[in-house]
């Protein structure tokens, strides 16, 4: 199969209505279930948090639980959606640095990289937006 047959299969509708979508349900899982676990975990949250250097463990700890669990409910529903991808792009690429600096040892290394990835796929819902079946969508 050809790139352009791709490419023409691709303008057909169902690719451009339901893998925009799924796109955005796997990158909101992360962070729904990331959230979810916080929001159950308050105190090994902040000393996480405390651990890694960082000021005002319970507003930081606040603020990732809105983030998480707001942002990526509104991901998955594709409401306000570059704006959202944005905010998560951002908060994604400040927990890299904040809490995966450590390139020395491997683990940090590879979660680093995945908060890259995740980055660069958020920042695809920002170029691109939410895709038709979305909130945006409808309107």
């Amino acid at each position: 199969m050809s790139i352009s047959a791709i490419d023409n299969r691709a303008s057909s509708g169902a690719l451009e209505t339901y893998v925009p979508a799924l796109g955005r349900l796997l990158l909101a899982a992360i962070f729904l279930l990331s959230g979810v676990g916080k929001v159950f975990a308050p105190g090994a949250t902040q000393g996480y948090i405390a651990a890694a250097g960082l000021p005002a463990p319970f507003l930081a700890y606040l603020v990732a639980v809105a983030v998480e669990v707001v942002g990526g409910a509104l991901l998955v529903l594709g409401y306000q959606t570059r704006a959202v991808a944005l905010v998560l792009a951002v908060f994604t690429l400040a927990t890299a640095f904040g809490f995966h600096h450590n390139f020395a040892e491997q683990n940090q290394m590879i979660h680093f990289m995945k908060n890259l990835a995740i980055t660069g796929g958020l920042l695809q819902v920002v170029a691109f937006g939410a895709g038709a079946f979305s909130l945006d969508g409808r309107r």
